[in-house]
């Protein structure tokens, strides 16, 4: 679970020759858009530029090059329809390059889609982590109980993706005040008043770009009445999501409920990125 820059990183270490594939122009209805990559070595393909019969072609023409030794670099357009048999309708251009340190350090960094602070590292914590670990995002993942933390990402030893970042602190609510304006907060401890003391934190600064309490109905509505008393503004309050995740998805599982977390936090971010540039095209946006 590592990006693909770092899997470049990783092949150019270890002396593994790549062609670097990237769409360098799309027009009409395309399957990626104009700066996706992906990787392709004699054995092995990382990343993708859409899958289907283009991607086909663009591992066999990086493999063709690859067989040539130092090939120079090189465009092929590909009409989806005519050429491929696609049924997109647009046209793709691909650019192939050998995979060397000048393009590694050239390689562009996207921003992160969103910032989150997660609270607890319990069952559903843990899910939703693993969920967001493939995603171009960056997760201060924030418990008390060190050993909650599980040390590796999965059963076969796999190391935790370097923007899953474990935090163990005693006061953790005292965290909140350390994001980033605009942040996403996810709240789910082991102890009710532990959820209240972080959501108060929260609430508190009001700058938050999505705030979510893991709960029951009859929890937030407890909540709430307990902000209430404290002198919050109900609309700072009904900006709390509870419970969390999308509505109509059933299951208590907790791998279920990270997935309908994970799509809500997208939902959240690609919101706050058309609010914040209502007059770009969404081809042209870049990630808030």
């Amino acid at each position: 679970m590592i990006f693909l820059r770092d899997i470049a990183s990783d092949w150019l270490a270890a002396g593994r020759p790549a062609v670097l594939v990237e769409v360098t122009g799309a027009r009409g209805s395309v399957p990626r858009e104009a700066g996706t990559r992906m990787l392709v070595s004699a054995c092995h393909a990382a990343g993708t530029v859409g899958g289907g019969h283009l991607e086909l072609k663009a591992i066999e023409q990086a493999r063709s090059m690859l067989a040539n030794g130092r090939a120079a670099p090189k465009t092929v357009h590909y009409p989806l329809g005519p050429a491929l048999g696609q049924c997109c309708g647009g046209a793709v251009t691909l650019g192939f390059s050998l995979l060397d340190r000048q393009a590694l350090a050239s390689w562009p960094q996207a921003a992160p889609r969103f910032y989150l602070q997660l609270y607890g590292a319990g069952h559903v914590g843990r899910a939703i982590v693993r969920a967001l670990a493939p995603l171009n995002c960056v997760v201060d993942w924030i418990d008390e109980r060190e050993e909650e933390f599980p040390a590796t990402f999965d059963e076969s030893g796999g190391a935790w993706p370097g923007h899953i970042r474990k935090v163990c602190v005693d006061a953790v609510q005292a965290e909140v005040a350390l994001a980033p304006p605009g942040a996403f907060y996810l709240v789910l401890t082991h102890q009710h008043d532990l959820d209240q003391r972080i959501s108060e934190a929260v609430l508190q600064r009001g700058d938050f770009g999505f705030f979510g309490l893991i709960g029951s109905r009859t929890k937030k509505q407890r909540f709430i009445h307990r902000f209430e008393q404290r002198g919050f503004q109900a609309s700072l309050i009904e900006r709390m999501t509870c419970p969390i995740g999308i509505e109509g998805i059933e299951g208590k599982e907790p791998e279920v409920i990270a997935l309908s977390v994970a799509a809500q936090l997208l939902q959240a971010s690609q919101s706050i990125e058309k609010s914040v540039l209502p007059s770009c095209p969404v081809s042209e946006q870049t990630t808030w």
